[in-house]
């Protein structure tokens, strides 16, 4: 009975203040009302001898002082604004390293058995600080990829370094967003070294190296005009579907790891015929390319947390730190862009690698496009003299139907080398760039071998 009270007593309360908050509200409307309605009193003639002020005077003084911009261009404001960007790109890449990453400075020299086994302790305290929710399990497999990394490679190591203050800031978002341990940022590395236009021997492309059939299932486009496999966002945004799901399957993240290598088919048959249950236990029943898939993630995740203990500093990346997007609803080429503002063909390339043929083909949908943030307010303010010179660039595209067929066709060639050849030969013959051939094929320069097999994509 006391409880029934007290709920009829707190339920009056509330309605009593609810009542005297709507009582005060109608009050303010009608007190609004009734300053709406005064009729403004003019004000006294200024005295004889004080000259009244000039209209523009009033105006000026009356005028509120913009604090935020100072009065600035909206150019002068993109640049302010990209500043402020790669300013805090740069301290919380630095911050990262110098909060959370123990400043050890030990130094182990020397190859005789001692030295190794100095080196081998050292690094298994180094990942153990870590302390990540995937395994970083140490031995000598993991010790020759962190060796890679850190000896073997240190300038490959640096441009990696330069690239991921671009690419990490996303990726990272996008794993944090999916809920997915921040540690698989290293997996880019090993897939692809950062590259977002890699090919691999097999045809996967990006920096997550998805095969044509699995960028599909996850709603990337690719035609002969678009690769989203080539977009870091997109890409990351399909590649942390696949892992979580990957992981769904296995609840191990090392497995979930090698799966992403060689696909749960192949993990599942190991599982099967060793009885193991993480990474280690069936080693011996992967694919050769898989058993050396998680030492090389294990290195890559040391090498990325400890370069500066080696000496190894990030490059300068190629690629504007500060960017924004642009929404495009018109099939524009990168030369249209390149002619008109102050945006270099190859700077549009890094930013927009999806587009393979330097078009954004915005025919039935808008596509976005990716420019840095000091040239925004300058696309904006030419845009259409940009629009006006799609006649110029873009002659056989401007009708819907003819983009439309190009962008469903794919052909790709396989060429085998012959005794005399050389990739200039090749590249002319076929009406295609040394360049492209070397994209293509994940060549690192030209040489090529007899016999050996190039894709040529049209």
């Amino acid at each position: 009975m006391k409880r029934i009270i007290l709920l009829l007593l707190a339920a009056a309360c509330c309605l009593d203040a609810a009542t005297a908050a709507d009582h005060l509200s109608l009050e303010r409307k009608k007190r609004r009302k009734r300053d709406k309605n005064k009729v403004e009193q003019p004000l006294p003639a200024p005295a004889a001898e004080e000259p009244a002020a000039a209209p523009d005077t009033l105006a000026a003084a009356a005028e509120p002082v913009n604090d935020i911009t100072l009065n600035m261009t909206a150019a002068q404001a993109d640049s302010l604004v990209a500043a402020w960007h790669e300013y805090r790109q740069s301290v919380r890449y630095t911050d990262f390293f110098n909060q959370y990453i123990l400043a050890d400075t030990v130094i182990i020299e020397g190859t005789d058995s001692v030295a190794t086994a100095r080196r081998d302790t050292l690094y298994e305290q180094r990942l153990r600080d870590l302390v990540s929710p995937i395994p970083l399990a140490y031995n000598y497999l993991v010790r020759n990829t962190i060796n890679t990394y850190v000896e073997r490679y240190p300038d490959m190591t640096g441009r990696i370094l330069g690239l991921a203050r671009y690419y990490f800031p996303m990726v990272e978002d996008a794993l944090l967003a999916a809920g997915l341990p921040i540690e698989l940022r290293a997996l880019p590395i090993i897939e692809s070294a950062l590259q977002a236009t890699a090919v691999s021997r097999a045809g996967a492309v990006g920096l997550w190296q998805f095969m044509p059939s699995t960028g599909k299932s996850y709603g990337l486009e690719i035609n002969s005009l678009v690769d989203e496999r080539r977009d870091p966002v997109r890409a990351t945004a399909a590649a942390c579907l696949f892992l979580k799901e990957l992981y769904q399957i296995f609840g191990d993240w090392t497995l979930a790891i090698a799966a992403y290598n060689c696909g749960p088919g192949n993990v599942s048959k190991a599982i099967a015929r060793s009885g193991g249950k993480s990474f280690w236990q069936i080693y011996d029943y992967l694919p050769r390319e898989t058993r050396g898939y998680v030492p090389a993630f294990i290195g890559a995740t040391y090498a990325f947390n400890y370069h500066r203990q080696h000496g190894i500093e990030p490059t300068e990346p190629p690629i504007p730190l500060a960017v924004d997007t642009i929404r495009v609803n018109r099939i524009t080429h990168f030369e249209q862009i390149a002619s008109t503002i102050d945006v270099p063909m190859e700077t549009l390339r890094l930013l927009n690698p999806q587009y393979r043929l330097d078009i954004v083909p915005a025919s039935t949908k808008p596509y976005t496009l990716v420019l840095p943030q000091r040239s925004i307010a300058q696309y904006i303010e030419h845009e259409s003299e940009i629009m006006a010179k799609d006649s110029l660039y873009l002659k056989e595209y401007i009708n819907p139907v003819n983009l439309d067929k190009k962008r469903q066709e794919r052909t790709t060639t396989i060429y085998r080398v012959k005794r005399g050849d050389t990739l200039g030969a090749i590249a002319r013959r076929h009406r295609v760039t040394v360049k492209q051939l070397m994209r293509w094929n994940g060549l690192k320069n030209d040489r090529i071998r007899i016999g050996q097999r190039l894709r040529i994509e049209k």
